[in-house]
């Protein structure tokens, strides 16, 4: 699957977007609903909210699909925690810290903040979560 990225700026942070890592968990639309919004295009509109408002949001993105970077500083992802594995009640497996999976053809991804990886097996991206544990009802 092709990697997309999608950027939207205030002009003091930019916010990044990778649509194949959101396991669309609802948490950005439902906590600030003037800056996220599926049903409109762009469906991010930084300058709804402050950079303060936006930053602390985003970092409530279980699946790490929602970043961000301030302008004036030098580009980071990586976080420095220890390695953390939690299993979401109907939903994926959520690995905090900074890993590396290797892909079936030997490639090394590089992943950092939170990786979401699927339990339910319907995942269309796999071995990430992309949301299609609640069109099966995956219990577990």
């Amino acid at each position: 699957m092709k990697e997309i990225t999608k950027t939207y700026t205030n002009d003091e942070i930019t916010i990044v977007w990778k649509p194949n890592t959101c396991i669309h968990s609802r948490i950005c639309f439902s906590g600030l609903g003037k800056v996220f919004n599926p049903a409109e295009r762009p469906w991010v509109k930084p300058e709804n909210a402050s950079s303060e408002e936006l930053m602390a949001q985003i970092d409530k993105c279980p699946s790490g699909a929602l970043s961000y970077y301030k302008n004036n500083e030098a580009k980071t992802e990586n976080v420095e925690v220890e390695t953390i594995a939690e299993v979401s009640e109907n939903g994926p497996l959520l690995v905090y810290g900074n890993l590396k999976v290797k892909k079936n053809d030997g490639t090394i991804e590089q992943k950092n903040k939170v990786t979401a990886f699927c339990r339910c097996g319907a995942s269309g991206n796999k071995p990430y979560c992309d949301g299609s544990h609640r069109k099966i009802d995956f219990k577990g």
